[in-house]
């Protein structure tokens, strides 16, 4: 693995690995240890992947595993817009190494990044102490995808686009740079850019809010970067927390 050369000479650092438990758990150990970042770890495959709220994340060799890790990049509450920075430099990064593919993106709140319908990305964001480490977990299905019950998943290679990690990882080096320091602006240019991007907007969700679900319309993200759903009473609920999963429309059936 290589950064591009902006994000070198910018002074982003690099432990490349062949096999780790997870890349955000060795990140975050390298900072209790003094590392400060701006840094990113990557392995060609992970003993104990994780996704959000704690389940495996399959990681065979062939798929792209990076952490970046980050020493107080904002103030605590702004911790989770990081998941939107994210998104949008994979984003970056897949459009300018298969640009074929690039209009069948899309971001699925709050952490996936979507072709054509199915889930490429997962994105982890961990956070501990003070002054604030951040660790931002980002795996990409390069050449396998897990068989996954309740969402559909895919690769590049399956979509006819056979990239290499280490082509994606240069370029996402770069574009994680760029979207960073737009963010240090405000929050305001990234939600606008994510949302136009945004699977399923004004149409009906289920939400999983650990013991509860809510189904409802997906109006939009707010300044926080917290999911609005309206309810079928009419009411907003702002979720800042949580999964969501499309509703298809039902099916007309046409008489004869």
């Amino acid at each position: 693995m290589q950064l591009a050369p902006g994000a070198a000479a910018a002074g982003v650092g690099l432990i490349a690995r062949d096999t780790v438990g997870s890349t955000n758990v060795e990140a975050l150990a390298l900072a209790r240890a003094g590392e400060r970042g701006p840094l990113w770890v990557t392995a060609r495959a992970q003993s104990a992947g994780r996704g959000r709220r704690g389940r495996t994340w399959v990681s065979e060799r062939g798929n792209l595993y990076a952490s970046l890790l980050l020493t107080d990049p904002a103030p605590p509450e702004r911790a989770a817009q990081l998941a939107f920075v994210a998104a949008l430099a994979v984003h970056d990064a897949i459009a300018a190494t298969a640009p074929a593919l690039a209009s069948q993106l899309a971001f699925q709140w709050p952490n996936d990044v979507l072709l054509a319908g199915a889930k490429l990305v997962g994105i982890l964001i961990e956070a501990e102490g003070t002054p604030l480490v951040v660790a931002i977990g980002i795996g990409v299905n390069c050449a396998h995808h897990p068989a996954d019950a309740e969402r559909a998943a895919t690769d590049l290679a399956a979509a006819g686009a056979p990239v290499t990690v280490e082509a994606l990882f240069a370029a996402l080096s770069l574009a994680m740079l760029e979207r960073l320091r737009e963010w240090q602006t405000g929050f305001a240019s990234i939600r606008a850019a994510w949302l136009a991007r945004a699977a399923g907007r004004g149409g009906e969700l289920r939400a999983r809010l650990g013991t509860r679900e809510l189904t409802g319309r997906f109006e939009t993200v707010d300044d926080e970067g917290r999911l609005r759903l309206r309810l079928p009473d009419g009411r907003i609920e702002t979720i800042a927390s949580g999964e969501v999963f499309p509703i298809a429309p039902a099916a007309t059936d046409v008489g004869a």
